[in-house]
Formats: C-alpha cells, structure tokens, sequence
C-alpha cells in the first residue's frame, strides 16, 4: 500500500511540474517532469511486485520506460489520435527524444535508491 502512496505523490509532483513549469528554473521544468514520470513508474512495479528485488523492479521499470519512449518513433493516426489526449499524453508521450531515456534513467535510478536506502533503514531498526 505504501508503494502506491508514493506512486500517487510523485505522480502529483510530475504533474505540478507541468502545470507551473512557467515557476519553475528552466533545468527543472524542461526535466522534472520525464524524470518524475520515471519514478512513478518505478514505484508502480513495485507496487505491483512487492515481493520481487529492488533490482527486478528497478529493470521492468526502466524497460517500460525505454519501450514508451521508443514506441513513439511509430507515428500512425490511429495512436496519434490517442497521443492528442491528456491521458494518451502523458501514458504514450507524443515524440522520440534522446534525451528522455536519461531523464528516465535518472528517474528509476533515484526512485530505486529512496526505494532502497529507506528499505535498509527500516531494515536496521525492526
């Protein structure tokens, strides 16, 4: 349960991220949002896969994002039409960039290290 509390919350922060970029330093805005959007995903696996290794999750989560992010090489009308949406937006992305498979690995890269220093912590005092 506590894997989706954090799923939703950085969820939340990668969208406010979006919303008032304007507010934000322009490194920050132009790569919170992918490098957010990455950690969702990673805390999502690992809601999913609770009982599964950091490291699994860690692999599925950046595979899933490689594999958003390489899909939009394809550009057909049909998943364009879906990509026009919010949600296709935000699910699908809308163009390949480069750059976003860093953000992404950055992204998954720090989720997994909260995901494993706070698990150590834990681990130590109980």
């Amino acid at each position: 349960m506590s894997y989706l509390i954090v799923a939703i919350i950085v969820m939340f922060l990668g969208i406010v991220s979006r919303r008032y970029g304007d507010s934000l330093p322009e490194p920050v805005a132009e790569h919170s949002g992918d490098v957010l959007w990455a950690g969702m995903i990673y805390f999502g696996v690992r809601m999913l896969f609770a009982q599964k290794s950091c490291s699994r999750a860690f692999g599925i989560a950046l595979t899933f994002c490689f594999a958003i992010e390489i899909s939009q090489l394809y550009q057909a009308e049909w998943i364009n039409a879906i990509r026009a949406t919010t949600l296709g937006a935000l699910v699908l992305g809308k163009g390949f960039l480069a750059a976003d498979l860093i953000r992404y690995s950055i992204g998954v890269a720090v989720s997994f290290g909260l995901d494993r220093y706070i698990n150590n912590r834990i681990l130590r005092s109980g």
